[in-house]
């Protein structure tokens, strides 16, 4: 749903009133004090809440249209470099703005989502940043009923809770796997942890493409749900060797799964890009000064945060961006790692 002519309307209690079909002092009494109502009522105004995604505004009882300067930020993860850059492009953007940033980790979880932006509900953040666009459906009522403007970024979607800025995971993985077979490879795999919506619509592109050329085989996919890191992308790879024997290249589903599958082959003294070509995602700083260097499809992550927060800052000042979903795009950065042709 979008909202346009600076027009962000927050639920509130008379909403939740209203489609519980009680009172408002009965509704409020249900949320503040609900062992003095019904167990029906309760549960009636409990699920009023879920949908609707009410937060109760501690902060601001006292003054009900008022917003603070903080911008709140959700991102999956902080020790992940990917987010590093974004978070970079957020900062950097806000300086010297009147605004500041307010930072939550999710961890990957629906839950620890929908648990922050309650907290975030209750202090009427000036706008809200969140990582990709599967949100859970109580996240989501919660998100539409802040009263704030919103971006999504790093993904794009048909259906925007206000503003999106991202680009097409799904491309991203058909480009990488066409890459591969333009270079000569011909079993491809897959490897990938943390699989979380992002990563598997790399994966579906993968499929996607392998399925038209006739080259694919779902014994050359190895997943977990696991974090990944250089390790893990070395102990993967071992492990898809073993069960794939045959396969002549792999594309990993980021960077660090790459370079521990780079630094696998060296310990197994496999050649590459001749004997095997490797391809990762994201482009990490790194990919480039490896040996040899390993293609990657460049993501724009920095840009996606600060221009993040300029999309914020405009719908603030009832400029809402338009279009109110931008598509950055990728670039795929072909080097040595999958350079069989050129060898």
């Amino acid at each position: 749903m979008g909202k346009k002519d600076n027009i962000y309307k927050a639920v509130t209690l008379k909403d939740v009133a209203a489609a519980a079909d009680v009172s408002v002092i009965t509704a409020s009494r249900a949320l503040r004090t609900p062992d003095i109502v019904s167990d029906k009522v309760r549960e009636r105004v409990q699920q009023a809440v879920d949908a609707l995604g009410y937060a109760p505004n501690q902060a601001a009882r006292a003054l009900a249209s008022a917003t603070t300067s903080t911008i709140g930020v959700l991102i999956p993860s902080v020790t992940n470099l990917v987010f590093s850059d974004v978070m970079r492009g957020i900062y950097d953007a806000v300086e010297g703005t009147p605004y500041q940033v307010q930072l939550g980790n999710t961890r990957y979880t629906n839950r620890k989502e929908e648990e922050l932006l309650r907290v975030f509900a209750a202090q009427r953040p000036a706008g809200l940043i969140v990582s990709g666009i599967d949100q859970s459906q109580t996240a989501r009522a919660l998100l539409e009923s802040f009263g704030c403007p919103v971006v999504q970024i790093m993904d794009i979607g048909p259906d925007p809770i206000d503003m999106m800025i991202g680009f097409d995971h799904r491309e991203g993985g058909r480009a990488a796997v066409r890459h591969l077979i333009e270079n000569g490879y011909r079993r491809i795999g897959f490897i990938g942890a943390r699989m979380d919506p992002r990563a598997q619509r790399r994966l579906d592109g993968y499929s996607e493409v392998l399925h038209a050329e006739g080259l694919y085989d779902e014994r050359l996919i190895l997943t977990s749900p696991q974090a990944s890191s250089v390790t893990r992308g070395g102990e993967m790879f071992s492990d898809f060797l073993g069960m794939a024997p045959d396969a002549d290249a792999v594309f990993c589903n980021n960077d660090d799964m790459a370079l521990g599958a780079l630094f696998e082959c060296q310990r197994r003294h496999i050649r590459v890009p001749t004997q095997f070509g490797i391809m990762g995602y994201n482009d990490l700083d790194y990919t480039a000064v490896s040996n040899p260097p390993i293609s990657s499809i460049r993501t724009l992550r920095y840009d996606m945060g600060y221009r993040a927060i300029e999309m914020i800052i405009a719908a603030s000042k009832g400029e809402r961006p338009e279009p109110a979903v931008v598509d950055v795009g990728y670039e795929l950065k072909a080097r040595q790692s999958t350079s069989r042709k050129q060898t």
